[in-house]
């Protein structure tokens, strides 16, 4: 029992050092995350005790009403927190990757089965909505990419739809910070057990890193890519 007890002590601490952590970060990017924590927590407060005073409880609606200004900020906080790193990630290659990795256990993530020497990248996301495809880099370079994988993927999976999306803030583009949002409004299609089926013949076609033999080192000045292999541009 002491043993756990002291794991739990030295976890607390450790916890706490990361939300201060996650806090000053946001706060980089976001001036005013203070202020608005603050007014979410004392308007839910207030409207609990509020309504306790009129029902005669504010005790106890003053205890809920604690919890869930609490919780509400908790969320706020979170989701403001969650748009301060997207808006710090903005441009970097394999942005749009750390976002797939954290949207959820609904969708399973490949990230860059397609990538050019340019080094725009395709990433691979699986679910309910079918099979999504997001690309990160030149807009004009990555239709080649997306075309290519398309084409692929229609040998096996031609009964399965594909959405694709390109990350960017240009037009017809999907800004960093709503790629999650897009993903998660795409209409449901399939099943579990499609989805399931889905992933097994996608892993069977095998992506493009476990494919593709590249050499170690740079790449041999007139070395031609493999026919089996994505056409590049």
């Amino acid at each position: 029992m002491a043993r756990k007890d002291n794991a739990a002590d030295a976890a607390n601490p450790g916890r706490l050092k990361q939300i201060a952590l996650t806090y000053k970060m946001t706060r980089k990017a976001d001036k005013k995350i203070g202020l608005v924590l603050a007014a979410v927590a004392i308007c839910i407060f207030g409207v609990f005790l509020a309504i306790g005073f009129l029902v005669g409880h504010p005790v106890y609606l003053g205890i809920a009403g604690f919890l869930f200004a609490f919780l509400g900020t908790a969320i706020v906080f979170g989701r403001r927190a969650e748009r301060a790193a997207f808006g710090q990630m903005e441009g970097q290659p394999g942005a749009a990757a750390a976002v797939l990795d954290n949207i959820g256990r609904q969708w399973t993530t490949t990230p860059a089965v397609a990538i050019n020497r340019s080094q725009d990248v395709v990433h691979r996301a699986v679910g309910r909505a079918g099979i999504v495809l997001v690309a990160e880099g030149n807009p004009n370079r990555v239709k080649s990419l997306l075309a290519a994988e398309k084409k692929k993927m229609a040998r096996i999976v031609a009964d399965v739809p594909v959405h694709d999306l390109v990350v960017g803030t240009g037009e017809g583009q999907v800004p960093l910070k709503k790629l999650r949002t897009t993903m998660l409004k795409l209409p449901r299609v399939l099943s579990g057990p499609q989805v399931t089926v889905t992933n097994d013949r996608l892993r069977a076609m095998g992506d493009l890193m476990s494919n593709m033999p590249l050499p170690k080192g740079p790449m041999p000045k007139g070395m031609r890519m493999p026919r089996g292999g994505p056409k590049t541009r």
